[in-house]
């Protein structure tokens, strides 16, 4: 498993496609690993070169004291694409993702080309949530936590269908570092970015999840209407709609990032 060290940190990444394929990043959410985007692999390599990686605290990537911010979470895509030896990339990430995506395009115009922020808000709950989250991982676990957080990520119709989708994200859940998942959760608390959406000039796709309780249309549309020109698509699906939606999420990633929508929102 390749890894980049730089600054006192692993980050646990995997690079796949073609040498001469446009490069496509892929940032996970809160609480899962780069193997979030499996059921998207299949398709994208048809196109692009794809970058995963596993934010800092979470999966093989390394545990830094918290906590974090998005900033940083930002500067170490920008670290990895050096360490690539990768210019510019479309980028595409979800929740936490969608939120180091923000910060990239408001931040690091230079290194990104078309822009996807998926079930994402430029601002989410409230300090006393978000702590009181902390609090409860920090005395009982991520275990304590994981039946709340899937109930959230998906439609209880989605848990009846595809059962065995939902035990390898709840695995991804209880795999995760308590102390990387409080440290992002400190980020995903102090971020507020509505004022910096304005700045963003990469082409941007915002995908929604009707059903999302976590992040719901509103922040979707929010988000879309805030950056010049942003494209708008809502899907039938909870919070994971990589996930719930896999077909139609990945037909219309693949189709914005080739330059046109399949589906309309």
């Amino acid at each position: 498993m390749p890894f980049m060290q730089i600054g006192g940190v692993s980050l646990h990444y995997q690079l796949e496609g073609r040498d001469d394929a446009p490069h496509l990043v892929l940032s996970n959410s809160l609480g899962t690993e780069l193997g979030m985007w499996t059921p998207q692999m299949p398709a994208l390599l048809g196109h692009f070169r794809v970058l995963r990686y596993d934010t800092r605290g979470h999966g093989q990537s390394a545990v830094t004291p918290g906590p974090y911010s998005i900033e940083q979470l930002g500067n170490d895509v920008v670290a990895l694409m050096d360490h690539l030896g990768i210019d510019t990339a479309h980028f595409c990430g979800l929740s936490m993702g969608g939120m180091t995506g923000m910060w990239l395009g408001a931040n690091r115009p230079d290194r990104i080309g078309r822009l996807v922020l998926c079930n994402t808000a430029a601002r989410i709950g409230t300090p006393e949530s978000w702590n009181a989250r902390i609090d409860m991982v920090n005395s009982e676990g991520m275990a304590a936590i994981v039946p709340a957080v899937i109930d959230r990520w998906f439609t209880p119709a989605f848990q009846q269908r595809a059962p065995h989708t939902v035990e390898i994200v709840r695995g991804m859940l209880l795999r995760m570092p308590a102390a990387g998942y409080t440290a992002c959760c400190a980020a995903v608390r102090d971020m507020d970015q509505r004022d910096g959406l304005t700045g963003i000039r990469a082409p941007t796709l915002v995908i929604a999840g009707t059903q999302d309780m976590a992040t719901p249309p509103a922040d979707g549309r929010f988000v879309a209407e805030k950056i010049p020109g942003a494209r708008y698509l809502e899907l039938n699906a909870a919070h994971l709609s990589n996930f719930e939606q896999a077909d139609a999420f990945t037909e219309n990633l693949t189709g914005f990032l080739a330059g046109h929508l399949t589906q309309g929102a």
